[in-house]
Formats: C-alpha cells, structure tokens, sequence
C-alpha cells in the first residue's frame, strides 16, 4: 500500500501497480487481497532456499476495529505457524501500557505464539529500569520482557517514508536543500550525505532556505501531480526559477525530475492525482505515467560506475546524466539542471563528491566506503548491540540455531 493522499493508497501487488482504492474499498477487498498474501507466503515457504522467513509488524496487532479483516501481523503468522516478539517503544512513553495492553487484548491462542517482549529505544541510565519483568508479570502473565535495548542516534539506516526531527537538519557547511514535498519519497536519496563533512542537507518547505541553498534538490514522490500542485500553492516554483538563474544547482529525482520537464500527464490518476500540469519547464521532457511500470536493477555511467534503480519508464535525452550498461541514454543535464530517475545515485561517494565540486563546495569530504557497504556495516552493528541488550535464546530454539 503506497499513500497518495489522506483518504487513498496505490495497491501494488507483487511488485505491479493495480490502481488506486479509497480506505473503504480496500477493506472491502481484504479477503481478495488475503489470498494474494497467502499465496507469496506459501511460495516462500515451498521454495526450500529461506531459512527464516521474517514479517515485519505494521501498527498494533490488536487494533480491534481491523483484526477481522486485517491482512498483517496476526493472519499471516497464523497461516504460518509463526511466533512473534513484541517490541514496545519507551521514547513514546507507557512502556507497561503498551505491553501489558497488547497482551491483555490478545486473543489466548495468539498468545501462545509470544516468544516475549522487548523494550526498545531506552534513552538514559538503564540502572533506572533494572526489573522490567517484576512490574510487568503481574499485568501480563507469560510474556517475558527479554531485554532493554538503549537508543542509538547512530544505527539507524534507511529512513524509507518518514523524517525524525533530527533528520530534517544533518550536517554542517554549505546546504543542499531537499524540498519537502507533502508525498516525499524515497528518502534514502539524501541518506548517503549524512556521512559526509563539509556539507549541511536541509528538508525544508522555507523559501529563504532555498534560496541560499548550493543544491536545490527536487526529490521523489508518491503523488507527482499533486506535489507539484503544492509547490506552486507555495510559491517556491518561483524560488526555484530565480535559483536556476542564478546559476543554483537544481536536481530533480524520480519524481523530481519529472516535475523539472515541460509538461505531466496523468489522464487517470495511475500515480496519484489525475490530470495535466505544466511542469517548471527547466528541462526539454514531456512525461505520460502509463499503466505498466518498469521496476529494475541498472549500473548507470557518469564517467563514474554507480548501481542504482530506476523506478519508472526510461526516457531517451540527447544529454544524459547516466548510461546504464544497456548504453541507453537516461536522464538530462542541462548546464546547472540535472534530472534523473535513478535513486541511489549519490549512494556512490564519487558522484557526491562530483556533486560538491561542481557547486564550489570546497569543505566537502565524502565519505569514503560505498553507501551499501555502509548500511550493510550498520545493520552489523545492530546485531551485536541487540544480542548485548536483549536475551536472543528463545528465538536461537525457535529457529533451532
């Protein structure tokens, strides 16, 4: 389910767009959908090459109004024979509340599925919470609490479709602006500077901010036509001219880039909002959305090698940004306007840097290892800090490990 708006989702099934549905009609078509959910599970599971099948929760297992016709948390790791561990957050507050409520609220054979509970993002001194179990056993009989796992500011990978407050500001020395859309995706783009010295990235909606920026950049979205529409409600389409003019370095990912180009075509509202809107026309592009979608893995050339996926149809330009290996022109610059579909483009430290120097930014220094080597260290360090936190056994004779 992908959110273009308040009241309304994109269903993608298997990886393919199927349209868009308003709240009541998905519930309505949840028993459709279930088996949808319960086939790829089935072919997961009979494929004999996964050794451990992971779901990860969306929200309260016990939002009672939904559990009948749910199709996560609980109904799959039914249909799975599953086992579950509760995580509740401590930084929101009413950890007991949290724990003991799911608990109660529970169905008893559901329970029976618990392999216990952990309390995540503790920020302090952990000899403050030394006996979470004793308060809570009483509320909640049968879920151990197996640890207390203290926040770490510094492992937190891929921000997918959400900012922290702290993540809206990263950095210091001359700005890269990211324009917060209302329907901003793929966020992971601006990850890979947060590693980086010498430079600031700010997600800001404030015309001065822009303004002064050294890269202005136009990110993804779920909802292109209706961004775009907001952007010019703002007026920072006018910011973003007189930014051009100036010489600014403007980017446009995606979505982004799309709204750089002469003109968006959406007749049936596949991506969003339908309709036709005359882009910022920084670009010589026209874009249609079509029905089916390209979804793929590209190597993409900027005199530099960097992976990168494409999340939509390929345009041929005259003037291309990246070339995948297929030598398939993809993207434009034109003098300071660069747009491109491919995300993960500044995960390579090459193009930042290639980015940094072109603007003047001379205090840069871009960090030397790969963005994905770096996640992949991240996501190492997550182990060993959950394994110092937390007892692991219940789950190592679950998975008989």
């Amino acid at each position: 389910i992908k959110p273009t708006g308040e009241h309304r989702s994109q269903l993608i099934l298997r990886g393919v767009a199927q349209g868009h549905l308003e709240a009541q009609d998905y519930y309505r078509d949840h028993n459709r959908l279930w088996h949808v959910v319960a086939h790829t599970l089935d072919g997961w599971r009979e494929r004999g090459d996964t050794d451990v099948l992971v779901l990860e929760g969306a929200g309260s297992p016990v939002e009672l109004n939904l559990m009948a016709r749910d199709v996560v948390n609980l109904r799959p790791l039914r249909h799975l024979d599953g086992r579950f561990v509760l995580v509740g957050d401590i930084d929101r507050g009413g950890i007991y509340a949290q724990l003991a409520g799911t608990w109660v609220l529970l169905p008893p054979a559901d329970r029976a599925r618990s392999l216990g509970a952990i309390v995540n993002r503790f920020r302090g001194d952990l000899a403050l919470f030394p006996s979470p179990n004793e308060w809570l056993a009483p509320h909640a009989h049968g879920l151990p609490v197996l640890g207390t796992v203290p926040l770490r500011h510094d492992l937190q990978p891929e921000e997918e479709d959400g900012l922290t407050s702290a993540d809206e500001d990263r950095g210091t020395g001359d700005t890269i602006a990211w324009i917060r859309f209302p329907h901003a995706a793929n966020l992971t783009d601006c990850q890979p500077w947060w590693s980086d010295e010498g430079v600031r990235t700010r997600w800001t909606a404030d015309a001065d901010i822009i303004s002064n920026a050294k890269v202005i950049v136009l990110p993804g979205s779920k909802n292109t036509l209706a961004d775009l529409r907001w952007l010019r409600a703002q007026g920072l389409d006018r910011v973003i001219h007189a930014a051009a003019a100036r010489g600014t370095l403007i980017i446009g990912l995606c979505g982004g880039y799309q709204m750089l180009g002469e003109k968006l075509s959406d007749p049936t509202g596949l991506a969003g909002d339908a309709g036709d809107e005359p882009g910022l026309g920084l670009l010589p592009v026209a874009t249609t959305f079509a029905a089916e979608k390209i979804v793929r893995q590209v190597t993409g050339r900027t005199k530099l090698t960097t992976p990168a996926e494409p999340l939509h149809h390929i345009f041929d330009t005259s003037e291309s940004i990246a070339s995948p290996a297929s030598a398939r022109a993809e993207g434009i610059r034109r003098a300071n306007i660069w747009g491109t579909y491919l995300h993960g483009w500044f995960e390579a430290p090459e193009v930042r840097a290639h980015v940094a120097r072109a603007v003047g930014i001379v205090a840069h220094r871009a960090h030397p290892t790969p963005w994905a080597e770096q996640r992949q260290s991240l996501y190492a360090q997550m182990a060993g800090h959950l394994a110092a936190h937390a007892d692991l056994e219940p789950i190592k004779r679950h998975l008989r490990l």
